[in-house]
């Protein structure tokens, strides 16, 4: 992974290197031990009334060369209320952190203090966390000078802390989960000359190396299985398509696992069904849901979840040669439901449904959660601040909502209901592959639940938060990693064996 920055943490006795970063509150009150490095702190306050800094929640003062410090530069971060800060919010805080830090430095010390005492091992966590993320980069491919937003970030954070060994072990899991995140991000970011359904197969396969269990099945395995509705979508690439199927085995021996299914069209032009060319590059992101489940199974297993998980991802390519798929059309799911083509471009609900009923047949899982950028109506719905999440069973849909609002990876309930069902009813089979333009989303959800028989299950539509979001103070990258967090926090919520 594109990812050159380290974070570590030390003792507040050691000595600040480079640049020191700071944080205080909106009565510009500093901990005790930074205002005894900063001396009387007169000079930041003077600072900050020349700049109009009032330490408002991720504000930021920067001042070069300050006076009676050995460090080349201090950053103040304001925290607002400190009083009123929630752990989580720790992770935003480091990712202005990282924010403010140029190519070209080396040493960054940030001291882990608020005007009430000490961050606890937890926060202090956070800001690691949230500095790597903010910190990533995606320039595999760059050859030529790199400055401005493409230079490499490479700096060595120190978290100054009252624990160290506190604050390492509050970490180690929340690192493995940010390298899961920088995984999907990686994956999304390739170009699909790379990553094509083999390539992406076999990416997810060196998951063994952390004790997963991965099965490939490849199209005469899935032909056996009678998986007509994904292998019709692959016909029209040279790429066969696969079926990996990935389980950690970290519960109770024999206990019903969880699993999440990811859409994986590692390029999408449309098929028959071609799509403008405006933009069509985007659509090698197409496969953002099979991404967040690789690297979300990737998090799981590296900080070793007491649960069992089955990830499991369906990889094609929607390309348009004589062989491919045409509208008009009927294809057998292998579910034995037939269904008829009526735009090549609605590929994702047929991958889906495939893997959908193959998870559900074969490992009767506690229940599932997809993934997809299935539809650009959710975007019309949401724009880019939350997934479309669409639930048969209401337990599952809070959970999701609240490990959302805990990670800000958030999620807004829509309809479901038997009405929808009438626009994708086909006079020639059992139903038809999309209901057209109104309520898109709801009837691509719709379809999908027909593959899902009685298993509590959720589908979310990430077609607006996985790809080509605006810049945040957690990601510059292209491809978000959108779903790792949130579905690693419903799993330790609810779904983990108590430590």
């Amino acid at each position: 992974m594109t990812d050159a920055v380290k974070v570590g943490f030390i003792p507040f006795s050691a000595a600040a290197r480079g640049v020191l970063v700071v944080f205080c509150d909106d009565a510009l009150k500093f901990g005790p031990v930074t205002g005894r490095a900063l001396g009387a702190a007169a000079h930041v306050v003077k600072r900050a009334a020349a700049n109009r800094f009032k330490g408002k929640s991720g504000a930021t003062l920067d001042i070069l060369a300050p006076e009676g410090l050995k460090a080349d530069r201090l950053i103040v971060v304001g925290t607002g209320k400190a009083a009123a800060l929630k752990d989580s919010e720790f992770i935003r805080l480091g990712g202005k952190i990282a924010a403010m830090i140029s190519a070209g430095t080396e040493a960054v010390t940030v001291v882990a203090e608020l005007p009430s005492g000490t961050l606890k091992a937890a926060q202090a966590a956070n800001l690691a966390a949230g500095i790597r993320l903010r910190a990533y980069r995606f320039q595999r491919y760059k050859t030529t000078k790199k400055d401005g937003d493409n230079a490499p970030l490479r700096a060595q954070f120190s978290i100054a802390v009252s624990d160290v060994a506190a604050a390492r072990r509050a970490f180690a899991p929340q690192n493995h989960v940010v390298d899961g995140v920088l995984m999907a991000r990686e994956l999304v970011n390739e170009p699909p000359n790379v990553l094509f359904p083999v390539e992406f197969a076999r990416r997810a396969s060196q998951l063994r190396k952390l004790g997963v269990r991965v099965e490939i099945l490849d199209v005469p395995a899935m032909k056996k299985l009678g998986m007509g509705a994904l292998l019709g979508v692959s016909q029209g690439s040279e790429h066969d398509g696969r079926v990996v199927v990935m389980r950690w085995n970290g519960g109770k021996a024999g206990e019903a696992p969880v699993a999440f299914v990811g859409k994986g069209v590692c390029f999408d032009t449309g098929g028959i069904s071609i799509k403008p060319s405006a933009s069509m590059e985007d659509m090698k992101g197409d496969m953002g849901g099979a991404a967040c489940v690789v690297g979300l199974m990737h998090a799981l297993a590296a900080r070793k979840a007491k649960a069992n998980v089955i990830g499991a991802i369906g990889l094609v390519e929607n390309m348009p040669d004589g062989n491919a798929q045409r509208p008009g059309d009927i294809v057998t799911s292998m579910s034995g439901q037939t269904i008829e083509i009526i735009n090549t471009d609605a590929e994702g609900r047929l991958v889906l449904a495939d893997v959908l009923w193959y998870v559900a047949k074969k490992h009767k899982p506690k229940f599932m959660v997809d993934l997809a950028t299935l539809t650009g109506a959710i975007l019309v719905a949401l724009g880019v601040e939350y997934a479309g999440l669409f639930s048969n069973n209401d337990t599952l849909a809070e959970r999701l909502a609240a490990a959302g609002q805990e990670t800000g990876e958030r999620v807004w309930r829509m309809p479901l209901g038997p009405e929808y069902d009438k626009q994708i009813d086909s006079k020639f089979a059992d139903m038809k592959n999309t209901g057209g333009r109104n309520g898109g989303s709801i009837t691509a959800a719709q379809f999908l639940q027909r593959f899902v028989d009685d298993t509590p299950w959720a589908h979310l539509d990430i077609a607006g938060t996985a790809m080509g979001v605006p810049a945040s103070d957690l990601n510059r990258s292209w491809g978000s990693g959108y779903g790792v967090r949130l579905l690693n926090q419903l799993v330790a919520d609810h779904y983990e064996a108590k430590r």
